[in-house]
């Protein structure tokens, strides 16, 4: 295995580790972006675990940086923000596909980097390229499930009330609320993707972590956000629950490297002179 950085994309800007494995063989590429506004190693170098496992086993992988985040500039081009992730995406399939003569792509991210890897396989430019997702801990929706597992401990439990009370006295009776959020898709829009997408043929990958527990709880709620498409055998479906959303300690981004690892050998097998792995 070889990692190269390389400065690419239409107008040059983005920068990128690819690393490309020893023997050619017939893989996917996976492509991981970037967390919010986290550079291409990813919070706890996670994307560097993840992209150097991948590449021992055969994988080429491209970790790299968004449009004006991290290392990567801007284009001066004048695009919504969608359209520059889904230009800069297209650049960096174009790469993979020169380094390593990848036809095919997974495209990885989490939490924000989830919501840009969905808006790049909603893209009808990348129809043909784009054969799977790995969204980790991406849109989520407080479901009627949600609320009576959130809600209703917590309506029978005594203490947080004199707790809340205190908690307002204390403060004078002002709450405060949050100044600035990004509103999601909606939530029928982002169903009605996830299904057009399983019925392109794309595999897609769910795992959600205890770590944003204020909008998701339970492993049923992958089906009571986005339906019946999460019974497809192209969806496969994680929540772990005990795991903090930045996979802090190294176990659990052990943990995830694994899953990854495995869902990936199960649905992009590798082909080596006409065997597979």
């Amino acid at each position: 295995m070889r990692e190269s950085a390389f400065r690419f994309g239409r107008a040059g800007h983005l920068i990128g580790i690819a690393g490309v494995p020893a023997s050619p063989c017939d893989a996917v590429g996976v492509i991981v972006l970037n967390a919010g506004l986290v550079h291409r190693v990813g919070p706890f170098r996670m994307h560097v675990d993840l992209t150097r496992r991948l590449n021992t086993i055969g994988y080429p992988t491209l970790r790299f940086d968004l449009s004006t985040i991290g290392d990567s500039g801007a284009t001066g081009e004048s695009q919504t923000r969608n359209q520059q992730i889904c230009a800069d995406v297209e650049d960096a399939m174009a790469l993979l596909h020169q380094q390593a003569g990848c036809q095919r792509f997974v495209l990885v991210g989490l939490c924000s980097g989830a919501d840009k890897a969905h808006t790049a396989a909603r893209d009808p430019h990348s129809h043909e390229k784009i054969s799977g997702a790995v969204f980790l801990d991406g849109f989520a929706y407080r479901t009627l499930g949600f609320k009576l597992r959130h809600y209703l401990p917590r309506a029978l439990d005594p203490r947080r009330w004199w707790r809340r009370l205190a908690r307002q006295l204390n403060a004078g009776g002002v709450q405060e609320n949050p100044v600035f959020a990004v509103a999601p898709l909606p939530q029928d829009v982002v169903s009605a993707d996830l299904t057009s997408m399983v019925k392109r043929g794309l595999k897609l990958c769910f795992v959600y972590t205890g770590g944003i527990n204020m909008y998701f709880n339970h492993q049923r709620q992958f089906r009571e956000c986005f339906g019946p498409v999460m019974a497809d055998p192209a969806v496969s479906s994680r929540y772990l629950e005990a795991i903090d959303h930045t996979y802090a300690l190294t176990g659990d981004r052990q943990r995830l490297v694994d899953h990854i690892d495995g869902w990936l050998r199960h649905n992009f097998p590798i082909v080596h002179a006409g065997a597979s792995s």
